[in-house]
């Protein structure tokens, strides 16, 4: 039997994760029932476009906040906080600390991207 190994650890966004679940359906014309729900919760909670969601990553990776890890900034596009509070919330799954200042400059990138 052959060993799987993990080469790297790369996180993906919801958006990255739809458009992939995109494929493998046009693939497989026909999604698994995890897959069917997977794809009913994306659909449900993916609020934007895949370019929306690039862009954004990619202005929260300009700021150049200190201790930011690229999972940190994925799991912040997913969510698009408006407030400090969200980001907070957001933010305290991570041992991670962020000055006041750094969190209003990720609220007023995400303001500008939310509904």
């Amino acid at each position: 039997m052959a060993r799987a190994e993990i080469i790297a650890e790369i996180p993906i966004g919801l958006t990255e994760l739809k458009a992939e679940l995109g494929k493998i359906k046009k693939r497989d014309i026909e999604l698994t029932s995890r897959s069917t729900k997977l794809e009913d919760y994306l659909n449900h909670v993916v609020q934007l476009s895949k370019k929306d969601s690039n862009e954004l990553v990619e202005q929260l990776n300009k700021l150049k906040i200190p201790r930011l890890k690229d999972i940190h900034i994925i799991k912040i596009a997913d969510v698009i906080p408006e407030s400090l509070d969200e980001l907070k919330s957001v933010l305290h799954g991570y041992a991670l600390t962020v000055t006041n200042d750094n969190m209003k400059k990720i609220v007023n990138v995400t303001k500008k991207y939310s509904s």
